[in-house]
Parts: C-alpha cells; structure tokens; sequence
C-alpha cells in the first residue's frame, strides 16, 4: 500500500510540474499538451468501447462522437487559456482538483449511503464532500486577499464545475464496468490511464461553454 502511495504521489508531482510548465510557457505549449493528453484519452477510450462492443458500426461511431468531444475538449480548454489567461485555468484546476480530494476524503471518512450501482465505491457523503472543497479555492484567494467575498455567481461556478467533475467520473466508471476492466490504461504508475486520471476536467472543460452562459 506505501509503494502504491508512493507511486501515485509522485506520478502527480510529475504531471503538476508538466501541466503548469506548457500552461505558463505560451498558448501553444498548452495546446501541443491538450493534444496529446486528448490523444492518449481517445486511444484509452476506444479501448475500452472494444473491450465492450464487437461491431464495427458501433465502434466506429464510439470512435467518431468521443474524437468530436476531444475536439471540442481541447478547442474550450485552449480558448480558456487565450481568453481568460493562466490564472484563470488555475483557479479551474483547482476547483476539479479540490472537489476529487473532497469525494475521497469525505467519502472514505463517513461512508455511508452508496451514490449509485455504477461505482460502489462513491457515496452521497462523498459527492457532498466534492461540492463542499470545491469551495477551497475560492477560499484561499479570500484568504490572499485576491478576492473580496464569497458571491452567488462564484459559489454557482465552483459547485457546477464539481458537479461536472463527478458526473465524468461516473460516466468513465460505467465504460469501465461495462468492459470489466478497474483502469483505463497503465500510462500513470499509481493512477492507472490518463483517462482515469482526467475523466473529471475532461468534462468539466466543455461544460463551461453551459457554465459562462449561466452565471
């Protein structure tokens, strides 16, 4: 369990610094990253639609709609980037990052009432805890002084953005218990494919296009 943790921690360490070096380089790092993290989590994702589906038709329209989802995925994320600057997909990151560490504590803590059959390990407690850190960012800009107070439209973001992160993750989950398989990939040590690593943001980038419009 030590060596597993120890994987995984550094494994994050690792993405972290490769993240935040393409994001604060210049667009077109970020993008040249979007791309081939996208390109992994299409490979990773029609995988597992095999693993499910044995006709081709299937499969390819599998292929064909989750290829216009990645598009889509890398044209929000890097219009994000352009438009709205390196601070700005920080403070992302760190709602989806915060709201997947709230899921787990919370939900390892108190348990409980499982959420749904499609993964048994996530719990109504968790889901809460998910929505209740992502909230910490926010937070932490007050406590820097970088924001006055918590605003109705601000909290509304951060709580869509969680709900976002936790519906992709369920829906990664039920490819994943369709195909009988516990990981997407082995690309990460400790975290298993990249597509179980990002399954949140994946979704959560594109559901900002709903987001804006709303808050």
């Amino acid at each position: 369990m030590k060596k597993e943790l120890k994987k995984r921690i550094v494994t994050s360490i690792i993405l972290m610094a490769i993240v935040l070096n393409c994001l604060f380089i210049n667009n077109y790092s970020w993008l040249l990253l979007l791309v081939l993290v996208s390109s992994i989590c299409l490979f990773e994702f029609i995988s597992l639609i095999k693993k499910i589906w044995r006709k081709k038709p299937v499969i390819i329209l599998s292929m064909t709609l989750s290829f216009l989802f990645l598009c889509l995925f890398i044209h929000t994320a890097y219009k994000f980037r352009v438009d709205e600057g390196v601070d700005a997909i920080l403070f992302f990151l760190g709602i989806c990052i915060f709201s997947d560490i709230g899921g787990y504590i919370v939900g390892k803590s108190i348990g409980g009432v499982k959420l749904t059959k499609i993964s048994p390990n996530k719990t109504v407690s968790g889901s809460l805890g998910s929505f209740l850190f992502s909230l910490f960012p926010l937070g932490i800009l007050m406590f820097l002084g970088l924001k006055e107070n918590f605003s109705e439209k601000i909290i509304l973001f951060c709580l869509l953005i969680s709900l976002a992160c936790q519906l992709g993750d369920l829906i990664i989950s039920y490819f994943k218990r369709l195909a009988n398989v516990k990981d997407t990939g082995k690309i990460l040590p400790g975290h298993g494919g990249m597509l179980d690593r990002i399954d949140g943001v994946i979704f959560a980038i594109p559901s900002l296009l709903i987001i804006s419009s709303l808050t």
